[in-house]
């Protein structure tokens, strides 16, 4: 059965990850290292993982499988779960997949080196209520695509 997995430290998404899960009845765990406030839903679980680097990305790595849903904006967890056959989106809907996820690593190495480099100096664009549009959009197909796959398991 498809399961949801969501990297929920600063996603912006929850509330929309939660409705499309329902609307599919699938089981949603929110993945973090602190106690947060979760939207309500029919069935979402809490995580809590030991605080330490990549603790939460250890987590959902080791649990994501062919026929889940990953959401995150982490292009190392989302190259983890790719490589585990997880369908991976981010907040504003992008898709995560095996052709593309070499040149997303590369582009977060390079932003990575040039904000250190002080080339770069603001953060990426405010999320919009389009990226909210999008994103549901995206989910509601990627869920679809996701529960084909785990009923051909």
């Amino acid at each position: 059965m498809t399961r949801v997995f969501v990297d929920a430290d600063a996603c912006p998404v929850k509330e929309e990850t939660v409705r499309v899960a329902d609307r599919h009845a699938l089981k949603v765990f929110f993945v973090s290292n602190a106690w947060m406030r979760l939207p309500d839903g029919r069935d979402v679980e809490r995580v809590i993982v030991a605080e330490g680097p990549d603790k939460a990305d250890d987590w959902i790595a080791g649990e994501a499988c062919a026929g889940d849903v990953v959401v995150t904006a982490d292009v190392p967890l989302a190259a983890r779960c790719v490589k585990a056959g997880a369908l991976v989106i981010g907040p504003t809907g992008k898709a995560f997949s095996e052709d593309r996820i070499g040149m997303a690593l590369a582009m977060r190495n390079l932003n990575t080196e040039l904000r250190e480099a002080g080339v770069i100096r603001e953060g990426g664009p405010s999320f919009s209520r389009a990226d909210r549009s999008k994103y549901l959009n995206a989910m509601e197909s990627t869920v679809r695509a996701a529960k084909r796959i785990a009923s051909s398991r």
